[in-house]
């Protein structure tokens, strides 16, 4: 039995893909079998330690730093913050995601991703209102503690901007990290009430289809949103992560609608007026619609489709020597699950299925995994998606065919990151 078992783990030790690829289920394996993967390959991880004890470091001979009220990150980690636009100029102000320095699928609060159109309101709970009014039976107002006293659930879901990755529309490869790529996407543990509670209490006409959420910031965001979508998995929420959401992200309390583009999710909520017809209001008409390349306008396209990028190793990372290394990255999708992320190293001539960390939750950032041998040649790292619809994740050649260049929201192709032989990671179209 006991030689079964060796024979088994060795063979986990082969390439199961072009370039160095080795089974995924080597990550599920014990740490032994692990170890020996590295001690075949062409470089090794751990510093051969001499029998010597380890020195006693400074911190370790001194009382150290006291409880803070609300705890922040060492000031090692002052780098693993989100990018900022320019603050003075008018206009868009955006934060993104460092995804090039954070692990599994949440998102710490103070980095979740940030679009602001009029900065954050300062709005004072005791103060705010919910207004749900038009074609229902009865208009209702809501203080910010009459909702709390609703069933609250919490589900772990991803938000992702309808612009984001929108770089990726260049006809040359923009040369960023994964932040500036890909960084307005972000996944919380969101708690709150379904919005159809208060909908059915209010009563809505069997006429009304649509109605529109409007934020309580300077530019009062509005979209318009199916009725369908809102009695369906529509949620107000309070909380992320536990903690009650910060002004960026809505403070008090944000529409969340799982799946759908991030722009809908309005922030700092304050209204909901239940329409027969959509508003075409001037968020949704002068931009989130897609151009065709006949010159017409696509107009709600909501749910963001299933994707996949490579966080480690990914855009301006260097690989520092030969030797065994773990593929990880995310993949999402608005339709439900990832069913299966593959990798390739060769630029797409072969692919092999990443481990995925569970549990696999529908509409939230799914983790993958995938031990990969570097011989130190140069190589393409590619992660390619797909949802449990069976939807599959395109390449760039076939999105661009399809939807053309004048397109900027909603990309969702493979992204390829070229390793040089000395190590660099670039972006790279294939």
């Amino acid at each position: 039995m006991a030689r079964k078992r060796r024979n088994s783990d060795s063979q986990l030790l082969q390439p199961v893909a072009g370039n160095g690829l080795l089974d995924r289920r080597l990550l599920l394996k014990s740490g032994m079998v692990f170890a020996g993967a590295v001690t075949t390959g062409v470089g090794g991880i751990a510093t051969r330690a001499a029998a010597e004890p380890l020195a006693v470091d400074p911190w370790s001979k001194t009382i150290g730093a006291t409880v803070p009220g609300y705890s922040t990150p060492s000031h090692f980690e002052a780098k693993v913050v989100k990018t900022l636009g320019d603050a003075t100029r008018p206009g868009t102000q955006q934060g993104r995601t460092p995804h090039q320095d954070i692990d599994g699928i949440i998102t710490p609060n103070g980095v979740h991703f940030v679009v602001a159109r009029a900065g954050a309101p300062d709005i004072d709970p005791e103060k705010h209102q919910l207004l749900i009014h038009g074609m229902v039976k009865q208009p209702l107002t809501f203080s910010y503690n009459d909702l709390l006293r609703y069933p609250m659930e919490t589900h772990v879901r991803f938000i992702e901007c309808g612009g984001n990755s929108a770089p990726m529309w260049s006809k040359t490869p923009i040369q960023a990290n994964i932040q500036a790529l890909h960084g307005l996407l972000s996944c919380s543990e969101w708690t709150g009430i379904r919005l159809s509670t208060l909908l059915d209490e209010a009563g809505i006409d069997p006429k009304a289809t649509w109605m529109i959420a409007e934020g309580a910031d300077g530019v009062t965001m509005n979209r318009s949103v199916p009725v369908a979508k809102a009695m369906d998995d529509a949620m107000i929420v309070f909380y992320q992560n536990g903690e009650r959401i910060m002004p960026w992200n809505g403070y008090p309390m944000r529409l969340f609608l799982p799946g759908y583009e991030g722009n809908m999710n309005v922030k700092w909520l304050r209204r909901i007026k239940v329409t027969a017809e959509p508003t075409m209001t001037k968020d949704e008409t002068s931009k989130y619609s897609d151009l065709q390349p006949n010159g017409r306008a696509k107009l709600f396209t909501f749910p963001m489709e299933v994707k996949s990028v490579i966080t480690s190793p990914s855009g301006m990372q260097s690989m520092r020597e030969p030797g065994l290394y773990q593929i990880s990255g995310i993949a999402w999708s608005g339709f439900g699950r990832v069913r299966r992320v593959e990798i390739s190293a060769d630029g797409g001539k072969t692919f092999a299925e990443a481990a995925l960390d569970g549990p696999v939750l529908p509409k939230a950032l799914t983790r993958f995994r995938m031990p990969w041998r570097w011989d130190g040649s140069p190589s393409v790292l590619m992660s390619r998606a797909v949802d449990e619809t069976g939807a599959v994740q395109p390449t760039r050649a076939a999105l661009m065919t399809s939807r053309g260049a004048q397109f900027r929201y909603h990309y969702n192709a493979i992204q390829s990151w070229n390793v040089a032989q000395g190590g660099a990671v670039s972006n790279v179209y294939v």
